[in-house]
């Protein structure tokens, strides 16, 4: 899978924002507010083919997390990723 190629990670602040450029004007109701770790997380996995394997390993490698845990909070962020349509198809 991918993130989609057509929106961008804007930081306001301490604030991380999924945005659609192509909007001629900011729809907030489509705008997604992601927290560190997950702003993080869509920068190493832009452009690039990934699977839950590839986003456990990430956060392994960067966070003091069990595996158990680096796989729970992987299974959850893709599935909100799915749900709000962030994902290619």
């Amino acid at each position: 899978m991918k993130l989609r190629s057509d929106l961008i990670l804007r930081t306001i602040g301490s604030d991380h924002l999924i945005v659609d450029p192509s909007q001629d004007m900011v729809d907030f109701s489509t705008v997604y507010t992601l927290n560190s770790s997950a702003a993080w997380l869509w920068e190493e996995l832009k452009g690039k083919d990934f699977d839950t394997d590839t986003i456990v390993e990430l956060l392994l490698e960067n966070y003091e997390v069990s595996k158990d845990q680096a796989a729970s909070d992987a299974a959850v962020l893709l599935q909100d990723f799915q749900k709000q349509g962030l994902l290619e198809e």
